[in-house]
């Protein structure tokens, strides 16, 4: 078997078909609008090669195009073809975004001039000048939390006196971040009811 036997044949370089393609170069697309005719035949593999035959005729018309109507210029990174911008209006994959309604706390805090906090506000670091420590501000071991397991509390005789019967000031402190928490969970519930209802 000879060397040119073995290579495949050179296909033709121009397509014809009796209507001509419609191009929108700006995607790299090459409408067909003829009739697809397939052969009558149960044979898979000539189906196969019916439909390549179709896609390369599509893929070479549209090459020709980009070739004899783009503007093709040379670069050190190399050749460079410009392509126009698209035509074709390509729909969205997600729809349109609608803005979000204002909820009753962005509204006060519009009102107010509140502004949400920096990335920098939110740390939860602090930098203590008197160890020269960093420390956490909330949470375990944190800066809120100063003095309450020492073991000698500084007392107001005024408080001592309007105090109730039964309580202390360790207990004090412990009773109110115990019912500060209460309070933002019932807030927190209000708040939900009250975006269910909205809905």
């Amino acid at each position: 078997m000879s060397a040119t036997a073995s290579q495949t044949p050179k296909l033709p370089v121009t397509v014809d078909k009796p209507t001509p393609y419609t191009f929108d170069l700006g995607l790299l697309l090459a409408n067909d609008p003829n009739p697809l005719s397939l052969p009558a035949t149960n044979d898979r593999a000539a189906l196969e090669s019916h439909l390549a035959a179709i896609a390369r005729d599509g893929a070479q018309v549209l090459i020709n195009q980009l070739l004899t109507t783009c503007a093709i210029s040379s670069t050190p990174q190399g050749v460079l073809l410009s392509l126009p911008p698209p035509q074709t209006a390509l729909p969205r994959e997600k729809p349109v975004p609608t803005p979000k309604p204002e909820t009753k706390w962005s509204a006060f805090a519009k009102r107010r001039g509140i502004k949400p906090k920096t990335r920098e506000q939110r740390r939860n670091l602090q930098y203590n000048e008197a160890t020269g420590e960093w420390e956490r501000r909330w949470g375990y071991k944190g800066a809120n939390k100063a003095g309450q397991d020492e073991p000698i509390v500084e007392l107001d005789p005024r408080k001592e006196a309007e105090r109730k019967e039964g309580t202390s000031v360790r207990g004090d402190k412990r009773r109110e971040i115990r019912e500060r928490i209460k309070r933002n969970e019932r807030r927190m519930r209000r708040n939900q009811r009250r975006a269910e209802g909205r809905k």
